[in-house]
């Protein structure tokens, strides 16, 4: 079993145990609606590639249903949003796709990480960091490696690298999941300690506030 669907199983537990709910209503994703999705990713990886022409195939677990749950995700957005998890996708993509070339995967690559968990952490901190919100930040993640993998693939058939390729097969299946947490994860520590450093300051500026216009109140003389 690989770390990827390790992971999805972990995560489904905590789903299924209330624990993931405050994730979840910020990505307006209901618990049931979660469990699906990741039972559906899981049993999805197991069952053989959808063919898309030309010697490409996807993987259904890998690619179909991540897609989905983008789409998904992006349909319960408001427009502003979307188009601030669009860009951040492009963003992640582009800077993805540079490490890709600096640093191919490639066992010689393995200086302290395997280069595709690496590929992933990267993926997921920049998804974050572009991504601004929680939905944004897993969409930017996961998007990035799927449209990543999807490119090298092309490019390995096209130089003959490769007879043909799968979208989120192997591998990379445990890079998109990883990859979508970490943003998701990374989105949800400092989010939430921005929005209470927030929630403080607009309270000490109440405070503040009600205190000034007490002192400029005159003074009731009987």
């Amino acid at each position: 079993m690989n770390i990827g669907t390790v992971l999805l199983l972990a995560v489904a537990i905590l789903v299924y145990l209330g624990f993931a709910q405050r994730a979840l209503d910020r990505l307006h994703l209901s618990d049931r609606a979660a469990l699906l999705f990741l039972l559906a990713i899981i049993i999805g990886g197991f069952l053989p590639d959808i063919p898309l022409g030309g010697n490409l195939s996807i993987n259904l677990g890998g690619g179909i249903v991540p897609l989905i749950l983008v789409g998904y995700l992006w349909s319960k957005a408001e427009r502003k949003e979307i188009n601030r998890s669009f860009l951040a996708v492009l963003i992640t993509t582009a800077i993805v796709y540079a490490v890709l070339k600096i640093m191919p995967l490639e066992p010689t690559y393995n200086f302290f990480l395997d280069p595709l968990y690496l590929l992933a952490l990267i993926a997921g901190l920049v998804g974050y960091l572009s991504g601004r919100s929680r939905r944004g930040a897993f969409i930017a993640g996961t998007m990035s490696v799927i449209l990543n993998d999807g490119i090298a693939q092309i490019e390995n058939i096209m130089d003959g690298v490769n007879p043909s390729g799968v979208i989120g097969g192997a591998g990379v299946f445990d890079a998109i999941i990883i990859a979508g947490f970490i943003a998701l994860g990374l989105a949800e520590v400092f989010g939430e300690t921005a929005e209470q450093l927030m929630l403080k300051l607009s309270r000490r500026n109440r405070h503040e506030q009600r205190e000034e216009n007490n002192q400029g109140r005159p003074e009731n003389n009987e």
